[in-house]
């Protein structure tokens, strides 16, 4: 998704990850039903940063092993639902941090919620924050729970371990996930009723059927130097707040030449990303928290407000251009 800060499609984490851990989609074996049981000892209620210890002479299993820690009284997830979730995860033998959503990032602001994991539940292969098999494990939890998945870097990262995390296929890894929220969006789902006229200056915006919108630079008009946004379709659902998990049709377009950058209808349909956190570009944050659900809102977004932080990107000098329509949130 290029709106994210180091604009790659999936929501960039700005969580602390001293090492990337794999290359790519990940998957392994299923390791539920399985005969092994966990080794770990977790301490601490959900919502609370977990303490995790392994044993000197625990062995890890060689398959993906989950165990519920504490069920929550929520919905229980679905393959293809969206969650929001905190994790903390190590290494086993030596307690190498592999991340975690309770340690706030460097420069964040101290008033905004911490930065989560927003994403889809799949048993295929995605772009996902978290290795595929932990993202699988949360299908069949409910929300308001904690679990533990562990095991081998070859049973939870599969072949895509990444060779520079200094983390061998053999050792042991483990991850303690709560599930925050969930929710359910139609991957199609666009914002419905009458659009308004854009205001003067503003791009026009035409969107049909599913596909990625069309945005229409008008003519002679010099690109904004601050934010500017447009609600051209007012929804009826329930306004986005800091930290939520917002699920969204978009298109991206740059104001210099009108061209395409990215669209959500590129990538198979409607995404996930969490707002309000500095997840995303400072636009988005900026534009979006207050909306409602159902709205499809107009952004012209400024390089100070977008990647112009960032001079390795390839849009860091560019002012751009979004439609977004809002689904849903998590």
């Amino acid at each position: 998704m290029n709106f994210t800060k180091n604009t790659r499609r999936a929501a960039a984490a700005a969580l602390t990850v001293p090492l990337l851990l794999f290359t790519a989609a990940c998957g392994s074996d299923d390791g539920k039903g399985s005969s092994a049981a966990a080794v770990a000892k977790v301490e601490g209620k959900p919502g609370e940063q977990p303490k995790i210890t392994v044993p000197k002479d625990a062995k890890a299993p060689g398959e993906a092993v989950t165990k519920t820690l504490h069920e929550g009284s929520g919905a229980e997830v679905k393959k293809g639902d969206y969650v929001r979730l905190d994790f903390a995860a190590q290494t086993m033998k030596t307690g190498q941090n592999l991340g975690s959503t309770w340690t706030k990032q460097p420069g964040a602001d101290a008033k905004a919620p911490r930065t989560q994991i927003v994403g889809e539940v799949s048993d295929q292969p995605t772009q996902q924050q978290l290795p595929q098999k932990v993202m699988e494990a949360v299908a069949g939890q409910k929300v308001g729970s904690r679990f533990e998945i562990e095991g081998t870097a070859k049973a939870l990262v599969g072949d895509n371990l990444n060779p520079q995390s200094g983390i061998k296929p053999e050792d042991g890894l483990v991850w303690v996930v709560d599930v925050v929220g969930a929710g359910k969006a139609d991957k199609k789902g666009k914002s419905e009723g009458e659009q308004a006229a854009p205001e003067e200056g503003m791009p026009e915006v035409k969107s049909e059927g599913e596909k990625a919108a069309t945005i229409t630079i008008p003519k002679g008009e010099k690109a904004p130097t601050d934010l500017k946004e447009q609600v051209l379709i007012k929804g009826k659902g329930p306004k986005v707040k800091a930290g939520d998990g917002l699920i969204a049709q978009y298109t991206g377009v740059k104001w210099e030449d009108g061209k395409k950058f990215d669209s959500s209808w590129d990538h198979g349909g409607a995404t996930a990303f969490q707002i309000g956190t500095g997840a995303v570009v400072k636009g988005w944050d900026q534009a979006l928290v207050g909306k409602n659900v159902g709205d499809r809102v107009e952004i012209v977004i400024p390089p100070k407000l977008g990647y112009g932080a960032n001079p390795q990107s390839e849009l860091a000098k560019n002012t751009l251009v979004f439609s977004v329509d809002i689904v849903g949130t998590v």
